[in-house]
């Protein structure tokens, strides 16, 4: 009994067990998975929160996108279908990204039809309306575009006076921010260009102010450039007073035209030297740094300074110039003064870095007015003819041909052969190449003659040939370009330390420019004789050079030569040829007269082989001059040659000759 009482316990616990279990994984099944259990409403203020997504909803829902953009967009298979394909997406980057671009592209294709050269002129004006008046209104705006600008360029160099002014009235406000603007600038110019007096006048005016600030932005600097270029005497005043002081720079109706240099300002606006330098340093330092050197404004402001600056101000400025940024400044007049001042001023490694900035310039710089001034002085100064024939005698060498020919590449030739000649230099260069700054030297630095004189002429300037010194008018630095004032001296100056004519045989004769100059003179002997300035070249060889610096050691060659003209010469006179005779050009009949005078070897060799018994043929026109320039000189042996055969004509009364200029053992 006992036993089946345990028995039937322990099935029903068994029994129990089991229920409990069945209970628990009930349970357990009907428990919802957290990823899909409802969660409670989230409040009214938190509706613009996202919800939280997992990575994997994120990669479900974003999976069918990515098929549905893949089937959208069609990539193309040709490479043409590629090509449009890109240039449509540009298109529209460039639709997005510009504001104006519609009106560019339309601007563009009537920009094409007017700037053709064979378009009607009623037709281009049709074309240039249409394309402002659909600029109207938004010129400024357009005016910095690459491609607009160009239009507006063409529009104002075609349109008519009342559409110009219109276009200058709506930029008149925005021409200081157009003027820093890259593409704008060149449309600035072009308004200036076509501007009225009064419009001119208006544009400087509004410049007050901002000149300085201008000359050192690399762009706008050229606006300043422009103005001052175009404008009046007063007007370069008015633009240049801003970078004296700023005193000036705010009250500009200080100065009157009367006081054109600063020396003078500050003398009677009675200002503070101290001071106007200090300015005048915080406005050209920035632009020396940046290398806006270009400008005939900068170059004024510059020689100003100069002749105000004390010495170790000065010797700044010229060690910042001295190198391949001097270069870019001597194209001007003061801009030459400048590269003058530094030559003179500078020690000899500074003037070793101009010459070598100057390297694969000289012929560029000898064939120009202003800069060939410099190169003149440097080769009567600097005392490294080993440097100056390695760098400038052997550029000018490879160019001779040219030089001879130019009016301003010969002016360095000329100077070795014959310094400071007053019939190649006017006294208005030879004052620039005697230029110094006070404050650099003494006042009798350099001199060893000193003549007081009560009134002093530049055209009176003497030359010392004999012993390669030169006289010269003393003068100091000080003005614009007509401000150089001449001091009551006369002076014999010498250029280095090295003996002048040492330093000539050297550049001349040594580096072997003087042969060179002879085979081109005989190369292209009838030339040289007719032309205007090539026949002072060839007199000059012919002779020898100043001092007969060429004799000693080039004698057969100078006897070459003779003989070339001599035979060109000796030929008959045609009426058939198109050339003149060189007996009876103007340039040359003058100039074979000038070799008669003063060279008696080449008289000899022209009688031989020309003129010895065909005086009579040539006794009438231009060549009566040569043949009366043997009766006319003062050596005997010259005379002597012609003495029998030309008094024949004389008292034939076929050759007429003064008294006044026949010999007087004739």
């Amino acid at each position: 009994m006992a036993a089946k009482d345990q028995r039937n316990q322990d099935e029903s616990m068994k029994r129990k067990r089991i229920a409990g279990t069945q209970r628990e994984g009930e349970k357990r099944t009907s428990k919802k998975p957290k990823s899909v259990q409802s969660k409670p409403a989230a409040p009214p203020n938190k509706g613009l929160k996202k919800p939280f997504k997992s990575s994997k909803q994120q990669a479900v829902k974003t999976q069918p996108e990515k098929r549905q953009f893949a089937v959208e967009k069609k990539v193309p298979k040709s490479k043409r279908e590629r090509r449009l394909h890109a240039k449509e997406l540009t298109e529209a980057r460039k639709k997005r990204r510009k504001r104006h671009y519609t009106l560019e592209q339309e601007l563009a294709s009537l920009w094409e039809k007017m700037r053709r050269h064979n378009i009607a002129k009623e037709e281009r004006s049709k074309l240039v309306s249409e394309a402002l008046q659909k600029m109207k209104g938004k010129i400024p705006e357009v005016a910095g575009s690459h491609v607009s600008s160009r239009v507006l360029q063409t529009c104002v160099k075609h349109c008519s006076q009342d559409e110009r002014d219109a276009v200058f009235e709506e930029l008149r406000p925005q021409l200081l921010t157009l003027a820093c603007n890259t593409y704008a600038v060149h449309l600035v110019k072009k308004m200036l260009d076509n501007a009225s007096k009064k419009q001119l006048e208006g544009f400087i005016s509004s410049l007050h102010g901002h000149v300085a600030s201008l000359l050192r932005h690399m762009v706008g600097s050229v606006v300043i450039e422009h103005a001052y270029q175009l404008g009046n005497a007063s007007q370069k005043q008015a633009l240049l007073l801003e970078l004296y002081s700023a005193e000036l720079q705010l009250f500009k109706d200080l100065v009157s035209m009367k006081e054109s240099r600063l020396v003078d300002l500050i003398s009677k606006l009675d200002l503070q030297k101290t001071s106007v330098v200090r300015h005048m340093a915080s406005v050209i330092q920035p632009i020396l740094e940046k290398g806006i050197v270009d400008h005939s404004i900068i170059h004024s402001a510059l020689i100003e300074y100069f002749s105000i600056a004390d010495k170790s101000s000065v010797t700044d400025v010229i060690q910042q110039l001295s190198g391949p940024l001097l270069v870019r400044m001597i194209h001007t007049r003061d801009g030459s003064k400048i590269g003058i001042l530094c030559v003179k001023h500078g020690s000899a490694k500074e003037r070793k870095k101009i010459i070598k900035g100057m390297k694969g310039h000289i012929g560029k710089i000898a064939h120009d007015q202003c800069g060939t001034m410099v190169l003149a002085f440097i080769l009567s100064t600097v005392d490294d003819t080993k440097l100056l024939t390695k760098i400038v005698i052997r550029e000018l060498q490879a160019t001779l041909k040219e030089l001879v020919f130019d009016k301003n590449g010969r002016r360095p030739l000329l100077q070795l052969l014959h310094p400071y000649c007053t019939r190649y230099f006017n006294p208005d260069d030879l004052a620039s190449l005697n230029l110094f700054v006070s404050s650099l030297c003494t006042k009798d630095e350099g001199s060893d003659v000193n003549l007081n004189l009560e009134q002093t002429d530049c055209s009176e300037v003497c030359e010392f040939q004999d012993s390669g010194a030169v006289a010269s008018l003393e003068t100091t630095v000080g003005g614009n370009n007509s401000s150089i004032s001449t001091n009551k001296n006369l002076q014999i100056v010498d250029g280095g330390k090295k003996d002048s004519s040492l330093r000539r045989r050297e550049l001349l004769v040594d580096s072997g420019l003087a042969e060179s100059l002879i085979n081109t003179c005989i190369e292209s002997v009838g030339e040289l004789l007719r032309s205007n300035f090539g026949k002072e070249v060839i007199y000059e060889v012919a002779t020898g050079g100043a001092g007969g610096i060429l004799w000693p050691t080039l004698t057969d060659k100078l006897g070459a030569l003779h003989e070339a003209v001599a035979s060109l010469a000796a030929l008959p006179k045609t009426e058939e040829s198109e050339e003149e005779h060189i007996l009876e050009n103007f340039h040359s009949s003058r100039t074979i007269r000038k070799l008669v005078l003063n060279c008696p070897s080449f008289a000899s060799t022209l009688w031989k082989i020309a003129l010895e018994g065909k005086c009579e043929v040539w006794a009438h026109g231009h060549s009566c001059k040569v043949i009366s320039a043997f009766l006319e000189s003062s050596n005997l042996k010259t005379r002597d040659l012609a003495k029998l055969e030309l008094q024949a004509l004389i008292d034939g009364g076929i050759l007429k000759v003064p008294e006044s200029k026949l010999g007087h053992n004739l």
